[in-house]
């Protein structure tokens, strides 16, 4: 019996980002996902969810709590937005309306974010913690 990974698992997109007119770096030459962005390897992905994470929700939006970051990540129509949240603040550990802090100052706040929301997004069995970390790094690249 063949075991199915999860969509985000398979497109290397562990935060689930959609397509846009956005030009992420490793994306995939071809993406045959009609709704979800494609990349060459795991890093790519975690790359551009943290990238996303701390410069696009953190410094563009300035939404610097739990709570405020899934309203817009996971919207009502799409989503049970509040089981996320609460689900998301049980992992980290977090109070879902305690600002997170600045991300250069405070990484480990913002990498438990990203694997909490990955964990939501596609279950436990299937991250590579490993490429999650080498992501958070080329996120300034």
């Amino acid at each position: 019996m063949k075991i199915m990974l999860p969509r985000g698992i398979r497109n290397n997109n562990p935060l689930n980002i959609r397509r846009s007119k956005d030009k992420w770096q490793g994306l995939r030459a071809q993406q045959t996902d009609g709704a979800f962005c494609q990349f060459e390897s795991m890093e790519y992905g975690w790359r551009a969810a943290f990238y996303l994470l701390t410069r696009t929700y953190y410094h563009k939006y300035r939404l610097f709590t739990i709570r405020n970051i899934i309203r817009r990540w996971a919207p009502e129509n799409e989503n049970n937005t509040e089981a996320y949240i609460r689900n998301v603040a049980r992992l980290t550990g977090i109070d879902p309306n305690e600002p997170l802090g600045i991300p250069s100052d405070k990484p480990g706040r913002w990498i438990a974010l990203g694997v909490a929301m990955a964990m939501q997004e596609n279950g436990t069995e299937s991250l590579d913690y490993f490429a999650m970390l080498r992501g958070w790094e080329m996120r300034l690249e």
